[in-house]
């Protein structure tokens, strides 16, 4: 019995200490779209409550760093899109950068992870592709020059910087950046041993493609369903590991197949537009309480492609930001409402059961697409002034949007920015949602059901 126990005592001895070096604690993304959030000691506050160990924070913004000290929180900070170009180009501007917003802040704030950029890739090339990976390398000469060596320097990316995921083994890197900017990029995150910072979003894939992606296979509920690479013969029982293993493969495609990975961004939206299947409280909360559950198993569980292996994180977000574009999703993924509540109970050291859950959660309601008419009005307590230049640039598209409101036509009501502004967020929305137009207008406008029209007025709807 004695000569089993040695080396299983050995290798746990090992298993211990090598994987000490990178915890699997749960981080939030701190977000600060919104003009109605708290300010940040009272955030670093409420970050201790919801028990994460990380914070990942979108600049490196004074007020927030100095509310982050002194206590046992790891920071990633970022270095903003626009600076990237400045920083790629000279080593004295990223040097200053490093000094004003690292080593000032060290040793009271725990920062560990330097981002440069966010979803660089993801967007047409501003000419900021190209010196996204020369910029990387200028931070991390900065930090050497200063000698800090625990920060490690990444860069967050979205899904679609590879052209194929499915099945994970057909993982590929997009033709236009693979050779170009990923190569080079993993070389760097290689020899600086840092990690490939990826944001994962099953609800987009699954809102994406609902008749072939099952939902529960989504949300870590799937008791039945698997997908099994048919190169690998691997098992997959979530969209999340499937997501991951594709990166994987990517970048063993290109020759890199040790680099870790840690996820930057994940998360499910809690709320938003009528158009918008499966965000809702129920789904939020199963996904969000389901991946922390598995992220922070002991041991690891890693996934397919790398079992075992601990996979540090961030969710996202911290609140519901109010102030963000784009379609209703993009402001309800918070964990809390601004005025620092719970949208629903979770606890980000894993260490809650589900049973422990007590309060029950609302039933989801839109998990089926919604099908009917939609229109897109003025929001309540819109702003007058903010209006009538939304309606004049909405009216200024073309394609006759707010002809019907025009003196003497059938939807002119003398003096009534509010009704005009209504039809003219209809008309615009409904001729320009295929092309990636939302009812969002700077937060001046709003999806209904209800339809608008009176008398031979007909508002433009959208049909779903």
């Amino acid at each position: 019995m004695g000569m089993g126990f040695f080396p299983l005592f050995v290798f746990a001895l090992l298993f211990s200490t090598c994987s000490s070096e990178i915890s699997n604690k749960i981080g939030i993304n701190w977000g600060t779209l919104g003009n109605n959030l708290p300010p940040p000691p009272h955030t670093v506050e409420l970050i201790k409550s919801l028990k994460a160990k990380r914070v990942k924070i979108y600049s490196a913004d004074q007020e927030i760093l100095t509310a982050l000290k002194n206590t046992d929180i790891q920071v990633s900070i970022m270095l903003p899109n626009e600076l990237i170009p400045n920083v790629s180009k000279s080593q004295h501007f990223s040097d200053h950068w490093v000094k004003n917003n690292v080593v000032r802040f060290l040793p009271d704030v725990k920062i560990r992870y330097l981002l440069v950029g966010n979803e660089i890739l993801t967007n047409p090339d501003v000419g900021t592709w190209f010196n996204l990976v020369p910029a990387m390398r200028r931070i991390k000469c900065s930090l050497r020059a200063y000698k800090i060596h625990k920060v490690k320097v990444g860069t967050p990316s979205a899904l679609n910087v590879l052209e194929s995921s499915f099945p994970p083994s057909n993982g590929t890197f997009r033709s236009d950046i693979a050779d170009p900017i990923m190569r080079p990029m993993l070389q760097f995150l290689n020899r600086t041993k840092s990690f490939f910072f990826l944001d994962v979003y099953p609800y987009f894939a699954w809102a994406d493609n609902p008749v072939d992606i099952n939902l529960d296979y989504a949300l870590f509920k799937a008791t039945n369903i698997t997908v099994t690479d048919p190169v690998t013969k691997l098992t997959y029982t979530n969209l999340f590991d499937q997501m991951i293993d594709a990166v994987i493969f990517a970048m063993k495609r290109l020759g890199y197949p040790d680099i870790r990975i840690f996820i930057a961004e994940t998360g499910w939206p809690n709320n938003g537009d009528i158009d918008q299947i499966g965000a809702n409280i129920y789904n939020a909360a199963t996904y969000n309480r389901n991946v922390v559950k598995r992220l922070t198993a002991k041991p690891a569980i890693g996934t397919p492609a790398r079992p075992g292996s601990v996979i540090p994180s961030f969710i996202f977000a911290m609140y519901n930001e109010n102030q963000k574009p784009g379609p209703g999703t993009e402001r309800h993924f918070g964990l809390l409402y601004p005025n620092g509540s719970k949208v629903y109970d979770i606890d980000l050291s894993g260490e809650k059961t589900e049973s422990e859950y007590t309060k029950p959660l609302p039933a989801p309601i839109n998990n089926a697409p919604y099908t009917g008419k939609i229109w897109c009005v003025v929001a309540k307590g819109a702003n007058r002034t903010a209006l009538g230049d939304a309606l004049g640039y909405a009216c200024s598209q073309g394609n006759k949007t707010c002809d019907p409101i025009q003196p003497g036509k059938k939807c002119f009501k003398p003096d009534s920015v509010v009704w005009h502004a209504s039809y003219a967020f209809s008309s615009f929305w409904a001729q320009m949602r295929q092309a990636g137009a939302t009812c969002y207008f700077n937060g001046l406008a709003t999806q209904t059901t209800k339809d608008p029209s009176f008398g031979h007025c007909k508002f433009p709807s959208v049909s779903l």
